[in-house]
């Protein structure tokens, strides 16, 4: 495959509604590089997405795409690649979508471990609508609802690496579109995972956020060294704690952990997809009964 498989701007005539500089330029250029080298084609591949301006990249990507509602994109995600194995399934949205509005599916997504990617573009600040402070806001950020001479942000600063790792997900890692190559082999590696795998890619919003800029990532952030152990819960989730300079890397990793698909028992017997299986009527009518 080529990264020019998946262009669709080529094809369709409308203007990309991010701002110039927005790292989500990078994160799709690093997406479409990574699933050309993986050698995943548009027709094996579902993006699904929430709302908000991260969650517009399915639409900038010649792939098959469910862009649903705010928060929601983790359990369709789920439902897609239960219902079809054989497909590469990757949920993609930004900060506010995955852990705000989302919340309660990226835990019990975590705790179910099926085998989908989840990118999360993090630029730390909602910016479809215009610049309110999102869960990974930085407690004192100034916003246009949360002001400097109240104490802007007073929430504590959500965490999300911490918490996937605390619940037990197969696969956590951290990515900054800064560095584009890093990127996209951290999302070839949460792509091939067997199970849940969160990569949070912290990028700028240039427009609503003049803290967490290009350079502040830059200075604030450093990679694991080769002698890092990801298969060591505990240290990950230390690692996950320390806020003080983010890590960027794979904290934690284990491919052993059953997925959902292997624990619902649906594929025991027969691995065809459910589309391909005859429909019992007999069971689906006494399945409707038992309900009345």
């Amino acid at each position: 495959m080529k990264a020019d498989d998946f262009e669709i701007m080529d094809d369709v005539d409308y203007d990309i509604a991010w701002c110039p500089g927005c790292g989500n330029f990078g994160i799709r250029k690093a997406l479409k590089d990574a699933l050309a080298e993986l050698d995943i084609s548009p027709q094996e591949l579902v993006m699904v997405s929430g709302i908000g301006q991260a969650a517009k990249i399915p639409h900038y990507v010649k792939t098959n795409v469910f862009n649903g509602l705010h928060g929601r994109s983790l359990p369709s995600a789920l439902a897609i690649k239960a219902s079809n194995p054989n497909l590469t399934v990757i949920a993609e949205s930004g900060d506010g979508c995955m852990y705000g509005e989302g919340g309660n599916h990226f835990t019990h997504t975590i705790l179910r471990n099926p085998n989908i990617a989840m990118f999360v573009h993090d630029n730390m600040v909602y910016g479809l609508t215009k610049g309110q402070a999102s869960p990974t806001s930085q407690r004192g950020f100034e916003t246009s609802l949360q002001k400097a001479d109240r104490g802007g942000w007073t929430n504590t600063q959500f965490n999300p690496l911490a918490q996937a790792i605390s619940l037990g997900a197969s696969f956590v890692a951290r990515a900054f579109i800064g560095d584009q190559e890093e990127t996209k082999d951290l999302m070839k590696k949460a792509i091939r995972h067997k199970g849940f795998a969160l990569l949070d890619i912290l990028q700028p919003c240039v427009t609503y956020n003049d803290v967490n800029t290009y350079g502040w990532f830059s200075k604030n952030t450093y990679y694991l060294d080769d002698a890092y152990d990801a298969t060591d819960q505990n240290v990950a989730f230390e690692k996950a704690l320390d806020m003080s300079k983010l890590a960027l890397g794979v904290f934690y990793q284990d491919p052993s952990k059953p997925t959902f698909s292997e624990t619902s028992g649906v594929y025991d017997a027969d691995d065809r997809p459910l589309f391909k299986r005859d429909l019992d009527k007999d069971k689906l009518e006494s399945l409707i009964a038992s309900m009345k």
